[in-house]
């Protein structure tokens, strides 16, 4: 099953394949997210190293229990061949009613399918007030009319 956009990217497929993975994401489907990586894809995520589609569904079930409201922008940030950079900001509260803004980047590395067979995720958290956040969108995909990253100065 062919996943398109495929490598080797432009700056403008590889942004069509960053928007799709930002889609994917917000839908907050663990399933449907784990179907855009190869079967054995290998990750690593903060300091959890993780190998396969199931650990990936287990990842997110035990992500999206805890970051709850979560929503997520992700920005292009460079790409060659079959790899691309990103960089993105999340936004989600805990069970306490705690909001944190979490940054990161990415590194994906695709396979000719266009399947995403390694991923590298540095992330932070910051706490933030209520008032800080930025991202007030219905739960589910970014609307097209949102501003992005660089847009909201992050």
């Amino acid at each position: 099953m062919e996943r398109p956009p495929l490598p080797p990217f432009t700056a403008e497929t590889a942004a069509q394949k960053v928007r799709l993975a930002e889609d994917g994401w917000n839908s907050r489907d663990p399933e449907r997210v784990a179907q855009a990586y190869t079967p054995d894809s290998r990750w690593r995520n903060r300091a959890e190293f993780l190998q396969g589609r199931d650990a990936i569904v287990a990842f997110l079930k035990r992500k999206w229990a805890r970051e709850l409201d979560y929503r997520l922008i992700k920005e292009l940030w460079a790409t060659a061949e079959n790899r691309i950079a990103v960089r993105f900001a999340y936004e989600w509260h805990d069970d306490s009613g705690q909001w944190f803004r979490s940054y990161g980047n990415e590194n994906w590395e695709f396979d000719d399918t266009g399947l995403m067979r390694r991923r590298i995720a540095s992330i932070n958290d910051l706490p933030i007030t209520e008032a800080d956040r930025k991202y007030f969108w219905p739960d589910g995909r970014r609307p097209d009319d949102h501003p992005g990253l660089s847009d909201l100065g992050l």
